[in-house]
């Protein structure tokens, strides 16, 4: 699925592949984690059109998304960072910290991939007193930072990251507990 982002000096088009490899049980009675293609299509148009001063030129960006369960993540988490435990959220940057020159202008910027334990996810969406759906979004933007060179090595550029966080929820119009103690969604915005 293909959207258009409008920037004040050029269009481009932003692709997300979203992919649900699991079976969970997690809420049986409840689809609350059943975010559609076209919301999380909508939330990653706006952060990215939020965040284009963070990003390369290109014609258009394209990222993927997979949700999966505690199984799957602590194999990649075992593998990629050598710690053997499920995890909430893995970004695999495709781009070096600082892009090579030129950059093919034909083809699409793939800037990564992002992976999410919903088992976490539910987990922690508890401890917080919040929504899975606010979890979901909280650490999908968390990932999308990290594939645009963010982190948190100490704590001055964790709360940069976390603030930074927060600001791209407001832009969707889903607000976490930390964030004005408000719990509001609107998935529709």
């Amino acid at each position: 699925m293909a959207v258009m982002l409008s920037s004040e000096t050029s269009t481009v088009i932003f692709d997300l592949n979203v992919q649900e490899v699991f079976t969970l049980d997690i809420a049986p009675e409840s689809q609350e984690w059943k975010i559609s293609a076209e919301t999380w299509q909508k939330w990653f148009q706006t952060w990215l059109e939020s965040l284009l001063n963070h990003l390369p030129p290109a014609p258009s960006y394209e990222l993927s998304l997979r949700l999966t369960g505690d199984e799957e993540i602590q194999a990649f988490n075992a593998q990629y960072r050598q710690k053997n435990q499920p995890t909430d959220v893995l970004a695999f940057a495709a781009l070096e910290v600082d892009v090579p020159n030129p950059l093919d202008t034909s083809e699409p910027l793939y800037l990564g991939d992002i992976v999410i334990s919903l088992e976490t996810a539910h987990r922690q969406a508890e401890q917080q007193s919040h929504t899975l759906t606010i979890e979901l979004a909280w650490l999908a933007a968390h990932g999308l930072l990290h594939l645009l060179g963010w982190d948190h090595l100490d704590d001055e550029t964790l709360e940069e990251m976390l603030g930074e966080q927060e600001t791209l929820l407001q832009n969707i119009h889903v607000y976490s507990n930390s964030c004005q103690n408000t719990v509001q969604f609107e998935q529709n915005s």
